[in-house]
């Protein structure tokens, strides 16, 4: 019997933002999609991270921040996982992130970020159509 190919996402919560209600229902949203989901918990650092990606073989970072170190947080991941040649995880996040902050951060690499009222079918749609599933 074979396995339909499945999305393998780590959901992070980096730095000291304690606010997990949101990242929680996106972490669900997705598992109820399919996809197998790794929820790291609070307070993780980018090290922990990129570490629990790669253990994982997971295809994408879903990262929720609301503390306003977006530009620090981000930056730190993308650069952990270019260092471990595995630039090929996807990234990308949600919170409280100013629009003027956005097109800075697709410059280093994120490939989506969602702002407040996106929809969990959104995110959902987004990751399924770019992220590639593996088997």
């Amino acid at each position: 019997m074979e396995t339909a190919p499945r999305i393998r996402v780590v959901i992070a919560k980096p730095g000291l933002d304690g606010h997990d209600r949101g990242v929680k229902i996106v972490a669900r949203a997705l598992r109820d999609a399919g996809m197998e989901v790794v929820y790291t918990g609070l307070h993780q650092t980018p090290e922990q991270i990129v570490r629990t990606a790669l253990q994982e073989d997971a295809q994408a970072i879903g990262l929720s921040i609301l503390s306003g170190a977006h530009m620090t947080l981000f930056a730190r991941v993308l650069d952990l996982l270019r260092e471990q040649g595995a630039s090929d995880i996807v990234v990308f996040g949600g919170g409280i992130i100013p629009e003027a902050d956005i097109p800075e951060l697709t410059r280093l690499g994120v490939a989506r970020i969602f702002t407040p009222g996106a929809s969990m079918e959104e995110i959902v749609e987004w990751v399924r159509s770019a992220v590639p599933a593996r088997v």
